[in-house]
């Protein structure tokens, strides 16, 4: 095995750790709380991580879509392959990127955990997305994956206020 494949297999098993730690906490927190509370607190943490690298994109705000998706799409961890970003559409009004693949989707799969349990936990994690490109100053939103849809993430990133 090169250092390449060691590594690599290192970063796919620290993001499937992620993914089960945000189910146990989700689940712990769900059932403590209730799963309206656990959601929201899972969200709002979440996303303010979202803003802390929403920094780094910044320089890009607020209209400068095609240098936001180089920094973004180039910034995907194993050249790309980790969430396989496919960009439909990037001009002055619009970027959309489809996330085809999600390492953290792929680990609760694998680890059984209910599709509709799957579906909360997107649209919990999808929230990094949220603080990202808003704190870096674009208008956002995301349609999360849910059961019967291929892929992952549809990012949808527009202008922000000039």
């Amino acid at each position: 095995m090169t250092d390449v494949e060691r590594l690599r297999g290192e970063l796919y098993a620290a993001s499937k750790n992620r993914a089960l730690m945000y189910w146990h906490v989700f689940d712990e927190l769900r059932t403590a709380l209730g799963e309206s509370q656990a959601s929201t607190l899972m969200a709002r943490a979440i996303e303010a991580r979202g803003r802390e690298i929403g920094r780094q994109f910044a320089r890009y705000a607020p209209v400068d879509l095609a240098g936001l998706r180089d920094a973004f799409v180039g910034g995907v961890p194993d050249a790309g392959r980790m969430f396989a970003p496919r960009v439909e559409r990037c001009d002055a009004a619009a970027l959309d990127i489809t996330l085809q693949r999600c390492p953290l989707k792929e680990a609760w799969q694998e680890a059984g955990i209910a599709d509709a349990d799957i579906a909360t936990l997107c649209r919990i994690a999808g929230r990094v997305d949220n603080g990202t490109f808003e704190a870096a100053g674009f208008q956002f939103s995301a349609e999360t994956w849910r059961p019967g849809r291929d892929g992952c993430c549809h990012l949808h990133i527009r202008p922000g206020a000039r």
